[in-house]
């Protein structure tokens, strides 16, 4: 009798154990991540297109006869070479009043030729300016008296200089064949007997013709253009920006040129975020104002020597950049109602609620400022059902890169 009453006690406390065992609550399965110290950026992603720096659009001086072009898209050609032959086809009725015209055309011209050497003095002195403010900031950077970002920004300025005076010289070069143009014109106008002889049309600069306007021999009017030549090594990329995004892109700011159509990635700058924005209809029919973002390509020509003008690109845009914070994956992160954000942190087979103070986020990564330690494991894309002090089940997950 007392055999059966063990055994009923040990059968009672068995069964008791397994209920126990059966309802307890089981361990929440989910994923965790280690919290790194490492860069962290922020970027404005969108499409973009490359476009010439300057475009020269060679236009008939007068009405006449335009021979046939016999050059195509693509051709190179150098400064002062001949693009068209123009013979004029000048009415009787009308010679004097031509001869007015040009001679005033000619009077312009040379007008636009002292505007543009004084642009030209003006872009050396403002060079000279820039580059005795470099030399300045050098041996001030040298002993520790100013930021090295001032030196930095001071050598920028320089080759922005540099940049200016190499536009004024063409615009220079340009105006100087205007005049050339406006001469010979009048030449013509003056003597009627050398006009079947005609005048050539040249190319103001070094470059490749961008369009052939019209090919073959016709008459055209005063004006009328021709033809368009530019230098297809001087690209920029310009891009339109929401405004609120915008006024995130600084200037100098840098740029990594993406879906380019070709491997790798090349390197850019922001040049100039344009002062007036535009309405523009997306195509979902909503008005958005968008502005011109230009953009510098800083990558070696002979790496994007295969782009032209009006290519499709698309460019990150970096806001953020920090060389070495904590970071965690971006779905660790979740906000709590009216306090701020936390995350889950795994301790002792436990989840743990910690309040962060977030310092920003991209499709990747979460800056954490403060709240955390380096090293901690935080639950990736919590579950519903885990609160505070829930018992977990863990599987570690890789933290990704930005960009892979």
């Amino acid at each position: 009798m007392k055999r059966n009453t063990l055994v009923m006690a040990a059968a009672g406390a068995g069964l008791a154990a397994l209920l126990a065992w059966a309802f307890a609550p089981r361990p929440v399965a989910v994923e965790v991540a280690s919290a790194t110290i490492g860069p962290y950026e922020q970027s404005i992603v969108e499409d973009a297109r490359t476009r010439l720096r300057d475009r020269y659009v060679i236009a008939a001086p007068l009405a006449g006869r335009l021979a046939r072009i016999t050059l195509r898209e693509g051709d190179a050609v150098a400064a002062g070479d001949t693009v068209a032959t123009l013979a004029p086809a000048l009415s009787p009725l009308l010679d004097e009043r031509t001869l007015q015209e040009q001679q005033t055309r000619v009077a312009v011209a040379e007008a636009l030729v002292l505007r543009a050497d004084a642009g030209v003095q003006r872009a050396r002195v403002a060079l000279d300016v820039a580059l005795a403010e470099q030399r300045r900031s050098e041996q001030l950077a040298g002993q520790n008296f100013i930021a090295p970002a001032k030196a930095e920004s001071d050598r920028l300025s320089v080759e922005a200089a540099r940049k200016d005076l190499e536009a004024a010289l063409q615009g220079r070069h340009a105006a100087g064949h205007e005049l050339e143009t406006a001469r010979a014109a009048l030449l013509v106008t003056q003597r009627p007997s050398r006009q079947a002889a005609g005048f050539a049309l040249r190319s103001p600069v070094a470059g490749r013709v961008l369009k052939v306007v019209q090919p073959s021999e016709t008459t055209v009017a005063l004006g009328a253009p021709v033809l368009e030549v530019g230098d297809i090594s001087q690209l920029e990329i310009v891009t339109e920006l929401l405004t609120t995004d915008a006024v995130q892109a600084r200037v100098g700011a840098p740029v990594r040129i993406e879906r380019w159509g070709s491997p790798g990635t090349l390197e850019g700058r922001v040049r100039l975020v344009e002062p007036a924005a535009f309405t523009k209809v997306s195509a979902l029919g909503i008005e958005e104002q968008r502005v011109n973002v230009l953009i510098d390509i800083t990558s070696p020509p002979v790496s994007w020597r295969m782009l032209g003008d009006g290519y499709r690109v698309g460019v990150r845009i970096v806001t953020v950049a920090q060389p070495a914070v904590l970071r965690v994956p971006v779905s660790a992160v979740f906000p709590l109602p009216g306090e701020g954000m936390a995350v889950f942190v795994v301790a002792d087979g436990r989840a743990r609620l910690l309040r962060v103070d977030i310092g920003g986020r991209n499709g990747v990564d979460a800056w954490v400022r403060s709240g955390l330690q380096a090293g901690a494991e935080v639950v990736v894309y919590p579950p519903a059902s885990l609160v505070d002090g829930s018992r977990v089940k863990k599987r570690v997950v890789p933290l990704v890169q930005p960009g892979a």
